[in-house]
C-alpha cells in the first residue's frame, strides 16, 4: 500500500489474537484522486478509519459472546474491521460497511490476516438510499456518532435496514449526542438499556463511556 505507512496491531480478544493492519500514526495521509475529497471527507478526517480506537475494542469484546445465531449482522463504519472479524471467527453472518474509500482494503488485508474468509463489505453512504443492502436482525457500531450531523442520518439508516424484530449496539465515548439518538430510536419503537463502562484503562468512575442496546420487539 503506497503513500502512507502502516503498523500491525496484536490484539487479544475471547481467548483468540487477531492481528490488524492500521495506520502507522494520525499524520498519515494519501488521496492522489481526491475519492475522499469528492465524498466530503477532508483530509484531517483521512485517517481516522485506519486506527482502532477504544470504543471499537469495546464493541468487538461485547461481540465475543453475543447472541448471534441466526442473525444477519451489519456493522456500520467498520473502519479496521475488528468487530467484523470477531464475528466472522464465530461463523456469523456478517456485512460490514464504511464510507471510507479504503475502507474494503484495509478489512481485506485484515480477513487474510487472521485466515478468515472475505468479509461481505458495503460502501455505504448514510445521505443515500441503499435498498439492495437489505434488513437486519442486529446492527452494529462504535463511536459512530462522531458530529452532531450524524445523529439524524443515523437515525434514518437504522430506520431504513433494521428489521421490525432488531437489535442495534452501539458503544461511545461520550461525545455528546447519544441521547438525541436515543430519543430518536425510542421514537422508532426501540427500548434502551445502557452500561457505562471504562474505555480507557486510566480512566476512573464515572466512565463518560457508554455501551448501549436498543431492542424493539
Amino acid at each position: 500500500m503506497s503513500g502512507y505507512l502502516t503498523r500491525e496491531l496484536q490484539i487479544d480478544l475471547g481467548g483468540h489474537g487477531y492481528r490488524l493492519q492500521a495506520l502507522k500514526d494520525l499524520q498519515q495521509f494519501d488521496d492522489p484522486d481526491h475519492a475522499a475529497e469528492r465524498i466530503g471527507i477532508s483530509s484531517a478526517q483521512w485517517s481516522l478509519f485506519g486506527h482502532l480506537w477504544p470504543a471499537g475494542r469495546v464493541l468487538a469484546d461485547h461481540m465475543c459472546a453475543h447472541e448471534i445465531e441466526g442473525k444477519r449482522i451489519l456493522e456500520l463504519g467498520c473502519g479496521l474491521g475488528l468487530s467484523s472479524l470477531v464475528l466472522s471467527r464465530r461463523g456469523a453472518n456478517i456485512t460490514a460497511s464504511d464510507y471510507h474509500p479504503l475502507a474494503a482494503e484495509f478489512l481485506s488485508i485484515n480477513s487474510r490476516g487472521n485466515q478468515l474468509p472475505d468479509i461481505a463489505f458495503h460502501a455505504l453512504d448514510w445521505q443515500v438510499p441503499s435498498p439492495e443492502l437489505g434488513t437486519f436482525d442486529l446492527i452494529i457500531g462504535s463511536d459512530i456518532l462522531y458530529e452532531a450531523q450524524h445523529v439524524a442520518l443515523l437515525a434514518d439508516v437504522l430506520k431504513q435496514h433494521a428489521r421490525p424484530q432488531a437489535e442495534i449496539i452501539i458503544t461511545d465515548p461520550g461525545r455528546g449526542h447519544a441521547n438525541r439518538l436515543s430519543r430518536m430510536l425510542i421514537e422508532q419503537g426501540y427500548a434502551l438499556e445502557q452500561q457505562r463502562m471504562r474505555f480507557d484503562p486510566q480512566e476512573n468512575a464515572p466512565f463518560r463511556g457508554r455501551l448501549m442496546t436498543w431492542r424493539r420487539y
